[in-house]
């Protein structure tokens, strides 16, 4: 079996490459572990219930992304307005924090306390900003710092906040201090980046956009095949000359002239035949994932609270961030009288929440709810557990490194292109993840674009993790 270009993996990524293909005359096979498309982007759905893995807004500034959405979905998008929040000890506060917000919610003494933690942090600063816990405690105290930076930070990463980095604290929290939320409030001036108030959605989630892009590649020609693992890349020299997949139990070879893949490039390294020197195999097992999981609550509750998502920095619970999906769209709950949330919880692989039962998980999530006051344990009437691996690339103090000589090893071949958010080990947003394939695609048919420029804010290129005194804390290996 031969194809003009393989494919791997059906997340944005992969079909928008697929999809300019096809537009172009090139039939494409595109080769997709799961049983659906769409990657980490995919909805999930449960009794007739749709939810993402976390929430996936459609807003870009990148046009060519902007004309492809319109294009293969049209009028099933529907505008959004959005609304996000942090909820910690029972009361919601904006995001990004507004003063008068914060101080009527904190109260007269707790706001006071904070005042006298950020005016001891200007008169005695740390002498130097190595990590964010340094950088944040300087601009907004210590006080401030404990209740609302620290807690979700290391929920989501798992780390400790003096191991991130300044630099990359500085990028995430740009233009803002306690002393600039004063002037704001005040004077009402605001120079720091703004947060859009609407987004388009998708109808029934951004899983019906990838559906969308499928059914546009087949129609044109182009293959999709699911449930299909590609376990081996066979090269001679600077080509890859053939994918052997695992499809209904049995090996299929599957030659082609170009390979763009988008399966997480150190599982790739892995897969090469003949595998690559130890440098690069090393280089491979050194890079570091978080991984996710969404435990969906059915409750029996038609209205919970109107944001889109919240922020959980509450300490006393595992939980991260809520999604409620009716906020989304009404359309993803089938039961008007019902909603829909995605508690969402940030591990490791292997760690203690990872490894506990769906059982366990439910039983967890439902009491988190509970305990934080958003619904009665009573109410919630069903559930279901679903486990996201190798959800967001690490970015620890030498993942710099060690990426470089496995991009230097993988420029070697002419014929394979790296794409998406897992195929370049880069925290890119789904739009990003498009351009790198449209552009992987433009590549095939004859122009010249380095994927690895896309999306060149320095926030993306910049060390997550300082590196401890010690002992290197491990995260979750390939």
């Amino acid at each position: 079996m031969h194809h003009p270009v393989v494919i791997i993996g059906a997340g944005p990524a992969g079909l928008t490459a697929a999809y300019e293909l096809v537009k172009n005359g090139i039939k494409p096979i595109v080769f997709e572990k799961g049983d659906k498309v769409g990657g980490i982007s995919r909805t999930e759905t449960y009794k007739g219930y749709h939810f993402d893995i976390g929430g996936h807004r459609f807003f870009t500034k990148v046009e060519e992304v902007q004309q492809l959405w319109l294009e293969v979905l049209g009028d099933e998008f529907i505008k959004v307005p959005r609304l996000s929040r942090i909820y910690y000890k029972g009361k919601y506060y904006n995001y990004p924090l507004s003063l008068f917000n914060t101080l009527s919610n904190l109260g007269i003494f707790e706001s006071f306390l904070i005042l006298l933690s950020y005016l001891q942090a200007k008169w005695q600063p740390n002498p130097v900003e190595e990590n964010l816990e340094q950088w944040v405690i300087n601009r907004f105290g210590k006080r401030l710092y404990k209740t609302f930076f620290k807690t979700y930070t290391e929920k989501v990463w798992g780390i400790p906040c003096n191991e991130i980095q300044a630099e990359w604290a500085a990028q995430r929290i740009k233009g803002l201090s306690l002393k600039k939320a004063i002037t704001n409030a005040l004077f009402g001036t605001n120079n720091t980046k703004t947060l859009i108030k609407e987004f388009d959605y998708p109808v029934l989630g951004p899983g019906m956009m990838w559906q969308k892009f499928q059914a546009a590649v087949e129609a044109q020609g182009g293959q999709v095949d699911l449930n299909s693992s590609v376990v081996r890349l066979e090269h001679d020299g600077k080509r890859i000359e053939r994918v052997i997949v695992q499809q209904d139990g049995k090996l299929v070879s599957v030659a082609g002239d170009h390979f763009i893949s988008s399966m997480p490039i150190a599982t790739l390294i892995h897969r090469l035949d003949p595998l690559p020197p130890d440098a690069v195999l090393q280089a491979a097992r050194n890079l570091n994932y978080r991984d996710f999981l969404i435990v969906a609550l059915i409750v029996n509750r038609e209205h919970l609270f109107p944001d889109n998502w919240i922020y959980i920095h509450s300490p006393e619970v595992k939980v991260g961030r809520i999604q409620n999906f009716k906020n989304w769209s009404a359309a993803m709950v089938p039961d008007p009288t019902k909603t829909c949330l995605g508690m969402e919880y940030f591990c490791t692989k292997g760690d203690g929440i990872w490894t506990m039962s769906d059982t366990e998980l439910l039983d967890l999530a439902t009491s988190e709810l509970a305990k934080l006051g958003l619904a009665n344990a009573a109410d919630v009437e069903d559930g279901v557990v679903i486990r996201q691996p190798k959800a967001y690339p690490v970015y620890d103090h030498e993942y710099r490194r060690h990426l470089k000589v496995i991009q230097d090893y993988l420029a070697t071949f002419e014929n394979l292109q790296t794409t998406g958010r897992n195929g370049m080990h880069r925290y890119n947003n789904q739009d990003h993840s498009m351009l790198t394939g449209w552009l992987a695609a433009k590549n095939i048919l004859g122009e010249n674009h380095d994927l690895w420029e896309v999306n060149t804010e320095r926030s993306y290129y910049e060390e997550f993790t300082i590196k401890p005194a010690q002992q290197e804390k491990v995260l979750a290996k390939v």
